[in-house]
């Protein structure tokens, strides 16, 4: 069983908001740690779930087709100081015994995670299969080569695994993977902390298929197999592909909900723990912290070490790579060539050979994607010239003379609206945000009438008493209503056109 091809982003997901900037015990945000796939002790009288599950669905599948899993998750163990016990402080955030960074060697009392990874693999066929992986533990205090201290609570928990075939000519079986919490906790009361350290953290599942069998996108299915993919049910994680755009023989379980194929970019050197931040900002305002809090940081968290020290010695080079890159369409999804020419399982082609009925792509059932295009643009001769790009996008109102948002008006509550004219604002009267209902009963200047490419009219508008509004006008920068939101404060004579 091989998941090397998901190890990246499956580690991303392990680590995501395990320490956060500034990568401090002190800081506050580090005070209430572990966020996303939290497996509590049942009863333990936290908002955390005890178990996850998932369901996805496996096509092709032949005699000899075997799934096999990997449960990962983070074990918290408290890594004790020179004095520290823990047990009197089981309700500190993140740690026991003294404040953080009160002393040289960094907080006296923290919670480390440590990767834990435990393996299950369950036969598919045309009959029901259910397989139980429980596994335990046990409590233990250890000393490191280093000398430091850890102390660890005891953790039972279970993989269930079922299989169901699914009647049809296409080879359905649904998998139903569970995660469970099996620890006895009898104290409701016991503070979240402490709690943490006898559950699963960041857990998550990598799935694999062999002998043949391909996943089924649950984001993306094909139209025969949408009913399917509807019954099924996922609790706190959710399933999809990973590997190269194409491949459909590995899946990826996250509490985090990720599109198809997600994939680390090649710019991003390091793991700073924190996947919705820029790395850039990061790693600058990284570098800008001075020598006692990157000192304090550093003794904080051996994987705050590493982020520390990777900022320090950025190349320059490497550096100037995080300030952005260009990306083609083509090259976040893939072209349809590669995507069509993408192994399945095992190396051979994707998708069944037999039987061959179609789905709604057009090709063989359970083919990954749509059949090569055959339209003109990729029809064209190697020798056909390049394409010229216009000089303005298609959805630019300088590319049709028939749009002048300067010239244009629309009909409005009081009159005929168009540049120039005096409105009041009354947001609400179709769908609004909160940040429109704050300018309800604002008086503004219409600076444009505006149509989208589904015939939508909008109004351009600034706040007459937005001390600002010359720059949104300079930059072009306006707040857009809909005619029904607006009522005129001053009745033009010209006609809605």
């Amino acid at each position: 069983m091989t998941f090397d091809a998901a190890r990246q982003v499956a580690d991303a997901v392990l680590l995501e908001g395990y320490l956060l900037y500034p990568y401090r015990a002190s800081a506050a945000k580090n005070q209430v740690r572990w966020q996303f796939g939290v497996l509590a002790p049942e009863g333990s009288g936290t908002a955390e779930p005890a178990a996850s599950t998932t369901e996805c669905l496996v096509e092709s599948v032949r005699e000899g087709a075997a799934l096999d899993l990997r449960l990962r998750f983070l074990r918290v163990r408290t890594r004790l100081g020179p004095t520290g016990s823990g047990a009197a402080d089981a309700d500190a955030p993140g740690h026991g015994g003294a404040e953080p960074g009160s002393s040289d060697d960094g907080p006296a009392d923290w919670d480390e995670g440590e990767l834990r990874e435990i393996d299950a693999s369950v036969a598919l066929g045309d009959t029901p299969g259910r397989v139980e992986v429980p596994f335990a533990l046990a409590a233990a205090e250890h000393t490191d080569d280093d000398g430091t201290r850890f102390r660890e609570e005891r953790l039972d928990g279970a993989i269930v695994v079922e299989t169901e075939p699914i009647d049809g000519p296409y080879g359905l079986v649904r998998v139903r993977v569970r995660v469970e919490n099996r620890t006895d906790w009898p104290d409701p009361d016991t503070p979240r902390p402490a709690m943490l350290r006898s559950s699963l953290v960041s857990a998550h599942t990598l799935l694999h298929v062999g002998g043949g069998a391909s996943f089924v996108s649950l984001l993306e299915p094909p139209e025969w197999a949408s009913a399917a993919v509807a019954d099924c049910e996922n609790t706190h994680t959710w399933p999809v592909l990973v590997g190269e755009p194409g491949r459909r023989d590995l899946m990826l379980s996250s509490p985090i909900i990720l599109y198809d194929h997600p994939r680390i970019a090649a710019e991003s050197p390091a793991d700073m723990c924190d996947g919705t931040e820029i790395d850039e900002i990061l790693t600058l305002r990284t570098m800008a912290l001075t020598d006692e809090e990157k000192r304090e940081a550093r003794a904080t968290d051996p994987r705050a070490a590493r982020i520390i020290d990777h900022a320090d010695t950025l190349p320059p080079e490497l550096l100037d790579r995080l300030h952005g890159a260009m990306r083609y369409v083509e090259d976040a999804v893939g072209s349809s060539a590669a995507r069509a020419a993408a192994p399945g399982a095992n190396g051979a082609p994707a998708g069944p050979t037999e039987p061959t009925a179609l789905d709604a792509n057009g090709g063989p059932a359970g083919s990954p994607g749509p059949p090569p295009s055959t339209d003109a643009a990729r029809a064209a001769p190697a020798d056909a010239p390049p394409f010229d790009p216009p000089d303005a996008p298609w959805w630019d109102p300088g590319t049709d003379a028939a749009v002048s948002p300067e010239a244009d008006a629309v009909a409005v509550a009081g009159g005929t609206a168009a540049k120039g004219s005096r409105v009041l604002l009354r947001p609400g009267r179709r769908r609004a945000d909160a940040q429109d209902m704050f300018l309800a009963g604002r008086r503004a200047a219409v600076e444009g009438v505006y149509f989208d490419v589904d015939g939508g009219e909008y109004l351009a508008v600034t706040l007459e008493d937005d001390l600002g509004a010359d720059l949104h006008q300079w930059h072009g920068r306006y707040l857009y209503f809909a005619p029904e939101e607006v009522e005129l404060l001053d009745p033009r004579t010209q006609d809605a056109p």
